[in-house]
């Protein structure tokens, strides 16, 4: 019989995630997969999982979850209080439950989403390669609701043999490194050093879609807009506004928006964890990657698949 768990209470908002669908820009599927990705593949490496298995993310915690047979778990990214049968555990670390027992997950104190691996997998089905729930592309298994039975797979590699994997504190301002962007040309001289030079609030318009800035307004050079060109993760759009908006996990493959810079891969899972009200600051790496990567991308044909 395969072991279950119910969904109890889903919390604000949590979905089934894994690393996503890489390559199908080209068919319009953007990567989606979870928002923090450091943070799912830790979860699956203290439960003895593959990093590519299906985990839940919940935004800000208040999730619970009740196990139909015995499971080890663990819980990471944004740090909450954690309890299993009534019994109080840490984040970072493998959690055995029984049979029976409820997780419980309290609110978060400070980022933004909380990370669920169970020993063997979320084994919902997968679509286009992933279990991901992409919320603007609408494929994988719908957000999480009270009531929902989710399987539990057996694909499992050993146990780690560690007990805790210490993590440094999610800082109160992070610091994004940035590249120029393809269409940096667009605003006017010194606006890339505005970015760069001061600091940004996330509001409330929050989701795994893209978090919109508010802070000093980047000004164009020039007017019109732009036809639809390829997108990526960490890409800074500015609309007519000139307020940023930050593309995460299911931004959308095309936009129409110059970006005047793309945020470092590598801290794209510190973007994720930004809440609304937290206040980010940009630091510019003269680096020609991301130029070249991205002018590559929107250089593309549309038969050609993003990396």
């Amino acid at each position: 019989m395969t072991a279950k768990i119910e969904v109890v209470r889903p919390g604000v908002f949590a979905t089934v995630q894994d690393l996503g669908r890489p390559g199908l820009a080209a068919i319009g599927v953007g990567r989606s997969g979870a928002a923090d990705r450091g943070s799912l593949r830790l979860a699956n490496r203290l439960v003895g999982n593959p990093e590519s298995h299906a985990a839940l993310e919940c935004v800000l915690g208040g999730l619970v979850l009740r196990f139909s047979a015995p499971a080890t778990v663990a819980v990471t990214g944004a740090p909450c209080s954690i309890t299993a049968g009534g019994r109080a555990f840490g984040p970072c670390s493998p959690i055995f439950v029984r049979a029976g027992d409820e997780l419980v997950l309290g609110m978060a104190s400070h980022g933004l989403r909380c990370y669920v691996a169970v020993r063997g997998g979320v084994d919902v089905p997968p679509v286009l390669g992933a279990r991901a729930t992409d919320t603007l592309g609408k494929l994988g298994p719908p957000a999480l609701s009270a009531g929902m039975a989710l399987p539990v797979g057996q694909e499992v590699l050993a146990h780690p043999g560690v007990d805790l994997a210490p993590l440094p504190s999610l800082p109160e301002e992070p610091v994004l490194r940035v590249t120029p962007g393809p269409r940096v040309s667009w605003f006017v001289p010194g606006a890339l050093s505005t970015l760069v030079s001061s600091g940004y609030v996330a509001t409330a318009d929050v989701d795994r879609v893209g978090v919109r800035l508010d802070g000093p307004a980047l000004s164009r050079a020039r007017g019109g807009e732009l036809p639809p060109e390829a997108a990526v993760p960490g890409a800074l759009q500015v609309p007519p506004s000139g307020q940023p908006i930050l593309f995460l996990a299911d931004h959308p493959v095309t936009g129409g928006y110059p970006v005047i810079a793309v945020v470092e891969e590598a801290d794209l899972d510190l973007a994720a964890q930004v809440r609304p009200g937290q206040r980010v600051r940009f630091r510019s790496l003269e680096r020609p990657a991301t130029w070249l990567a991205f002018s590559q991308l929107s250089a593309c044909s549309p038969g050609r698949p993003r990396p």
